[in-house]
C-alpha cells in the first residue's frame, strides 16, 4: 500500500502501550523509565516537605520585577464577573463620552426631523417653496395642454362640417 507523497521517519511510528500491557509488564516501554519515575516521585516528596517550611519566606519574595513594581497591569487584570443575585439594580451606570455623544446626536437629529416635518427649519421652507413652484408649473402645463386639446377638437369639428 502506498504511503502518499510524504514518507514517514526512518525510525518508524510511535508505539503506545495499553494499560493492560503496562499492568502485565509486557510493555515495550524501557525498564529504566520506571526507575526514573520513582526517583522523580521521591524528589517531589522531599521538595513538598521543604516547601512547607519555606512557603512563609517565598510569600514575601516575588519573582523578577514584581517586587519592585507594585502597579497592577490593567491589561492583565481579569474582569470581575458579577452574579445576577449580587448585581446592584439601583446603581446607575456612567456612560462613556462616545455613548453620551451618540445619544445627544440621535436626540438632535430627532428634534431636527420634527421641526422639518412642521416646516419650521430653513431647509424645510426652501423645500416647500420649491414644491409650490413645481406644482404651479405643472398646473400651468396641464391648463395649456387642455387648451391645446380643446383647440384641436374645435378644428376637427370645423373640418367635419
Amino acid at each position: 500500500m502506498g504511503r502518499g507523497k510524504f514518507k514517514g521517519k526512518p525510525t518508524g511510528r510511535r508505539q503506545f502501550s495499553t494499560p493492560e500491557e503496562m499492568l502485565a509488564g509486557t510493555s515495550s516501554r524501557p525498564r529504566t523509565f520506571k526507575k526514573e519515575e520513582a526517583e522523580v516521585e521521591f524528589e517531589e516528596e522531599r521538595s513538598d516537605e521543604e516547601s512547607e517550611e519555606s512557603s512563609e519566606e517565598e510569600s514575601d519574595r516575588k519573582k523578577g520585577t514584581q517586587g519592585v513594581i507594585e502597579i497592577e497591569n490593567p491589561n492583565m487584570a481579569r474582569p470581575k464577573t458579577l452574579k445576577a443575585k449580587d448585581a446592584d439594580m439601583d446603581k446607575t451606570t456612567e456612560l462613556s463620552r462616545r455613548e453620551r455623544e451618540e445619544i445627544e446626536k440621535q436626540r438632535a437629529h430627532e428634534r431636527y426631523m420634527k421641526l422639518q416635518e412642521q416646516g419650521k427649519t430653513e431647509q424645510a421652507r426652501k423645500d416647500l417653496e420649491r414644491l409650490a413652484l413645481i406644482r404651479q408649473q405643472r398646473a400651468e402645463a396641464a391648463k395649456k395642454r387642455e387648451e391645446e386639446k380643446a383647440a384641436k377638437d374645435q378644428k376637427k369639428a370645423e373640418a367635419r362640417k
